[in-house]
């Protein structure tokens, strides 16, 4: 009689498995698949999680979106900031789109300015043109550290050393949708930077330069002083 039973509560337990699995919503099944590619930096509804100058920052059609006007121009660069923590070696993957202007991620950055939020530090890079879109670029420090193509050794001393080649700078910017939606991958471990966009590297940065290269820091969102922008963000995802 036991084990009649037992049989039973096994079949129960494995038809309520089943349920459970065959009802799950598309919606829930990508929330598990982007939880086990790594950490997700924005839930897609509103800015918990990350803070900028009010008015500038919001959510649209599920993406993070920055936006200035031409009857209201910004007068510095500024910042929406990840409040999650620092980040030292790492992968995250991110969807951007841009409307005029520039902007960027920053990562293992600092916060200069915490009223205006302004910050500085290695920036991967993102321009409407899209001339630097790719790039590595030391916001409030060395400038470009790597063009899009470029392999890039600092040295100790400072001195830039073009290494290697990922590709011609004109012929990887047909890789960028100017007007759409584009991947972003970038890749700190140790020295070296890495960005990709839409699968394809653009730019590596070995930074040998310890005095004045950062090992960690925070992440932030760009909105570029000058004319008026729109840039959007979704899918952030972290390793």
């Amino acid at each position: 009689m036991k084990r009649f039973f037992d049989r039973i509560s096994a079949c129960l337990s494995l038809t309520a498995l089943t349920f459970a699995l065959t009802t799950m919503s598309p919606a829930e099944s990508m929330a598990q698949e982007k939880t086990s590619q790594g950490k997700e930096l924005f839930n897609g509804k509103d800015l918990t999680g990350w803070e900028g100058v009010a008015g500038l920052w919001s959510v649209e059609e599920g993406a993070i979106t920055g936006t200035t006007q031409k009857d209201e121009p910004i007068k510095n660069n500024t910042f929406l900031v990840w409040k999650g923590g620092v980040v030292g070696d790492f992968e995250m993957t991110l969807d951007y789109r841009i409307q005029g202007g520039n902007s960027g991620v920053q990562y293992r950055s600092k916060l200069i300015d915490p009223e205006k939020f302004i910050v500085g530090g290695y920036q991967a890079d993102i321009d409407s043109t899209p001339r630097y879109t790719g790039i590595n670029y030391e916001e409030r420090g060395r400038g470009i550290m790597a063009e899009r193509g470029q392999v890039i050794q600092v040295t100790s001393s400072g001195e830039k050393k073009v290494i290697g080649t990922c590709g011609d700078a004109t012929a990887l910017a047909t890789k960028i949708n100017k007007d759409g939606w584009n991947k972003y991958h970038i890749i700190a471990k140790g020295n070296k930077l890495q960005h990709f966009i839409n699968d394809v590297l653009m730019s590596e940065l070995i930074d040998e330069q310890t005095e004045k290269g950062a090992k960690e820091g925070i992440l932030a969102l760009q909105l570029h002083a000058g004319p008026p922008m729109k840039v959007q963000f979704k899918n952030i995802i972290m390793k």
